[in-house]
C-alpha cells in the first residue's frame, strides 16, 4: 500500500464510501465537480484505501462504483501530522494561499495582515516532539477557543516544526 496525503477532502470521501457510490454520486453529495472528486478517489485507490465494487455501463460511459476497503481504518497508510512530506505540502499550499491573497490586498490598495510566531526547542529524547505537539495543539485549541467569534474574520493558524540547522561548522 503507498502513502497517501488525507486532506480533510479525501477524509470525506473513505466516510461516503463506507457505503459503495460512483464519483458521480460522492460528487452530488459534497457539491464538487466529478471531475476533482474522482481524481481524489483514484488516489485513495492507488493508495489501497478503497475498491471497485462494480463497474456498469450508464449512458455509454463506464460508471465505476467504489467502497472504502473493509478492515482498514482509515488512517493506515497515510500520512500523519509526523510526515515530512504533509509537512511540505501544508506549508506550500499555505505559502500559495498567502501570496494570492496578498496580490488581491495589494491590487486593492490594502496590506493583508498576517502574523508569524517562530522559536527553537531542543529536544532530548525523539518521544519529546509527540509530547509537545500534543500540548502544542491543545495550548493553540484553547486560545483559539478564548479569540473566536462566529462573527470574526476567520485566520488560519498552522504551526510546523523540522528539525533546525546546525549553525556549527
Amino acid at each position: 500500500m503507498l502513502d497517501v496525503e488525507l486532506s480533510p477532502l479525501r477524509r470525506s470521501l473513505l466516510e461516503l464510501l463506507k457505503s459503495p457510490a460512483s464519483a458521480t454520486q460522492l460528487a452530488a453529495a459534497l457539491d464538487l465537480p466529478r471531475q476533482r472528486v474522482n481524481y481524489h478517489v483514484r488516489a485513495l485507490e492507488q493508495a489501497g484505501l478503497v475498491e471497485l465494487v462494480e463497474e456498469r455501463q450508464r449512458r455509454g460511459c463506464v460508471e465505476r462504483v467504489l467502497r472504502a476497503r473493509p478492515g482498514r481504518s482509515v488512517d493506515a497508510g497515510v500520512q500523519d501530522q509526523f510526515a515530512a512530506t504533509h509537512l511540505v505540502s501544508v506549508a506550500s499550499g499555505l505559502a500559495r494561499e498567502v501570496d494570492r491573497m496578498s496580490g488581491a490586498a495589494a491590487d486593492a490598495g490594502k496590506r493583508l495582515l498576517t502574523f508569524t510566531v517562530e522559536t527553537t526547542v531542543r529536544f532530548g529524547a525523539p518521544g519529546e516532539v509527540h509530547e509537545f505537539t500534543s500540548d502544542l495543539a491543545e495550548a493553540v485549541r484553547q486560545i483559539a477557543l478564548k479569540y473566536d467569534t462566529e462573527e470574526g474574520r476567520p485566520y488560519r493558524v498552522v504551526a510546523l516544526g523540522h528539525p533546525g540547522v546546525s549553525d556549527e561548522r
